[in-house]
């Protein structure tokens, strides 16, 4: 069940549907998420570790703006394709104050939420035959945009040892003569692991040497715990710059997803080719979503504060209650909001009666017998781990652990 779920199923037809949009693999992640609320809804008692979503309601000064421009009829019509004027002029002002980066607004493409900002980047830097560096495990989003462009993943392992953080030595054993970009994402999903500076901006400087553009995903920004500190790669390799896009949107740290607003930070000629692509895509993101999110970005921080320390919070409940399961690994989150643990010796067994020879195996057990639902680490190009997300209510947290560690050690 749940790898069709995952990973799609057949088509009884397939010649009715292009082949570059039937190649697409469904998001596994909001496969997971929506039928642990179907499921949820038909009265069983499901707890989902799958969607990468904060479960606190948006700030309410927020709100107040969102309300107040539904009635402003301004509102009401279309406006510029790229962003309201207003709206990137103080995500230039954010970028500076949150990551020492300054850049114009005419830099700046404001999408229909982080994945959109995916896809009309590679539509607008990559050709047919171009390879992108993709250091796993990835968000599963990444991939599918690059085939659509007709360019190449090429994915770059990691794991436990290396702390889910690829090296210079591995991107210069991966680069070739075709290799356009690289795409980097500190603090990471699915992993939650965050790059020290000194790592970083060896990366850009390797990406400068090699001409290679690099593609970095800030949209976790500010969700970073203990010591760990979020460092923005374009700000600490000035030099990359002119080869560099940042992505990253309001969801996930003003907890906004529904809202649907992301953006494009890149060289001018890379933000006027978006422009151009999104016109005729999308035009403007709804009005009422631009104006909540310039509420946003120019407010006060203190509700993403709040926000970060019950995620830390969570991050410890989850990260002790992982580890004491047996046969159980994984390294302490220290970004975003997701752990990754490894479930490698748990293959293999019998559960319930039920054997788990992979993750996605592992994670159809778990819903049917438990109704805990997660996403298995095939989706992120990572076999034999897991993501669990830990943007949920601390009591849900802790029940659908305890249900895990009772099931897998009973």
């Amino acid at each position: 069940m749940v790898a069709t779920l995952l990973f799609g199923g057949n088509l009884s037809d397939q010649s009715r549907i292009s082949k570059r949009v039937g190649a697409i693999a469904p998001s596994a992640t909001l496969a997971v998420s929506n039928k642990a609320k179907e499921l949820k809804a038909s009265g069983a008692p499901v707890i989902g570790f799958g969607a990468g979503e904060p479960d606190f309601p948006t700030p309410t000064h927020i709100l107040s703006a969102a309300v107040d421009a539904i009635s402003d009829p301004i509102n009401h019509r279309y406006s510029p394709a790229g962003g309201l004027p207003e709206l990137k002029q103080a995500l230039a002002m954010k970028t500076e104050r949150d990551s020492g980066l300054r850049v114009s607004p005419d830099q700046i493409v404001v999408t229909n939420g982080g994945k959109h900002a995916v896809y009309n980047c590679m539509q607008v830097l990559l050709n047919a035959g171009d390879e992108v560096l993709l250091p796993a495990p990835y968000w599963t989003t990444y991939p599918e945009p690059i085939g659509l462009a007709g360019a190449k993943t090429k994915v770059l392992h990691t794991d436990e040892n290396s702390g889910f953080r690829v090296s210079v030595d591995q991107l210069n054993e991966a680069k070739n003569e075709n290799t356009k970009a690289l795409i980097f994402c500190s603090p990471s999903n699915p992993t939650g692991a965050v790059y020290p500076q000194e790592e970083i901006k060896a990366i850009g400087e390797w990406a400068v040497e090699n001409d290679i553009w690099v593609i970095t995903d800030e949209i976790y920004e500010h969700l970073v715990y203990g010591d760990s500190e979020h460092f923005s790669l374009p700000a600490l390799v000035p030099e990359i710059q002119n080869r560099c896009v940042v992505l990253n949107g309001v969801a996930k740290t003003y907890a906004m997803t529904g809202w649907r607003v992301g953006w494009i930070i890149a060289p001018p000629d890379v933000a006027k080719a978006a422009v151009s692509l999104q016109s005729h895509q999308t035009s403007n993101v709804a009005n009422v979503s631009q104006r909540a999110a310039l509420a946003a970005v120019s407010g006060p921080l203190d509700a993403v504060q709040k926000m970060r320390e019950a995620f830390d919070r969570r991050r410890e409940v989850i990260y002790t209650m992982l580890s004491e399961i047996e046969g159980v690994s994984l390294l302490k989150p220290e970004g975003a909001f997701y752990a990754f643990p490894n479930f490698s010796d748990l293959l293999d067994r019998s559960f319930a009666g039920h054997v788990a020879s992979t993750t996605v195996d592992l994670a159809e057990i778990l819903l049917e017998e438990i109704s805990v639902a997660f996403v298995p680490g095939e989706a992120f190009g990572a076999p034999g781990y897991a993501r669990f997300s830990f943007a949920l209510g601390d009591e849900d947290l802790k029940e659908g652990m305890q249900r895990i560690a009772d099931f897998l050690q009973g």
